[in-house]
C-alpha cells in the first residue's frame, strides 16, 4: 500500500510518473471550450458536463455518456484534432519547467490520458520539454482510473512502480497511481475549490528541489526545509 501525507517527502524513489493536464501544465481554458461546443452540439448540459472531463481519455469520457448512434471513436478524434488546433493560453504550472529540468532524464515519464499529438503539441505550448519516456492514450486499453498506465511508465523506465512517486491532480488519475501500487502528490494549482485527500499537496513546483543520492535516488525537498 502507498504511503500518504507528508511521508512522501522523505522517502526516496527510483523515478517520477507524472501527468500533464493539470500537473505538469494548465490546459483547462482550451479544453473547455473543445468540449463546451461538443457538449452543446449533443445536447448536454454543458457546465455539469465539464466537470467530468478531467483526467480521463476523450473515448471514455464520451462512452459513458451512452449517447445514442454516436462512435466514440469517431467523437473522440474530432475532439483530439480540435484541442490540437487550440493551444491558446496552455502554459506550464509555475515552477515545473525548472523542476523537470532538474530530474536526470532517465528517471522520470509523462502518463497522460491524452493521445501522443495533443500531449507533444500541449507539451510544447507550455514550453516543456518531452521526456524520453511518455505513455499517452493510445498505449493501453484501459485509461485511468485504471493503473495500468502507470504500470507501463514505470516498466518503461525499468523500474518497479512501487519505488515510483506520482504526480497528479485528478481523482481518476489519484486512484490510478494508487491502484498501482506507487505513492501519489497531488498538484492543486487548477483546482478551483479544495480537494480532499489524505496524500501530501502542493499548489506548483515552486517551493520544491529533487535531490539525487549516490545510489541514484530521488527525494523531494521544500526548499524552506
Amino acid at each position: 500500500m502507498s504511503i500518504r501525507g507528508p511521508a512522501v517527502f522523505t522517502q526516496r524513489y527510483r523515478a517520477f510518473l507524472f501527468d500533464m493536464d493539470g500537473t505538469l501544465l494548465n490546459s483547462i481554458a482550451a479544453a473547455e471550450r473543445v468540449w463546451s461546443i461538443w457538449a452543446e452540439r449533443h445536447g448536454l448540459e454543458v457546465a455539469a458536463f465539464l466537470a467530468t472531463i478531467h483526467g480521463a481519455r476523450a473515448i471514455d469520457t464520451i462512452t459513458r455518456q451512452a449517447l445514442p448512434g454516436v462512435d466514440p471513436e469517431v467523437e473522440a478524434q474530432w475532439i483530439t484534432e480540435a484541442e490540437i488546433n487550440d493551444v491558446e493560453g496552455v502554459v506550464a504550472i509555475p515552477g515545473a519547467v525548472g523542476f523537470l529540468n532538474s530530474v536526470p532524464g532517465d528517471q522520470w515519464a509523462l502518463v497522460t490520458s491524452a493521445p501522443k499529438a495533443l500531449a507533444l503539441r500541449r507539451l510544447a505550448a507550455a514550453g516543456i520539454t518531452p521526456p524520453a519516456v511518455l505513455v499517452t492514450a493510445e498505449d493501453v486499453a484501459s485509461g485511468k482510473p485504471d493503473p495500468a498506465c502507470y504500470v507501463l511508465g514505470a516498466q518503461r523506465l525499468g523500474v518497479p512502480v512501487q519505488d515510483c512517486l506520482v504526480f497528479e491532480d485528478a481523482s481518476v488519475g489519484i486512484r490510478a497511481g494508487e491502484a498501482a501500487g506507487a505513492d501519489v502528490l497531488v498538484v492543486t494549482n487548477t483546482h478551483l475549490t479544495p480537494i480532499v485527500t489524505a496524500h501530501a499537496c502542493i499548489n506548483d513546483y515552486q517551493p520544491l528541489q529533487v535531490l539525487r543520492d549516490a545510489e541514484g535516488t530521488l527525494r523531494l525537498q521544500r526548499l524552506e526545509d
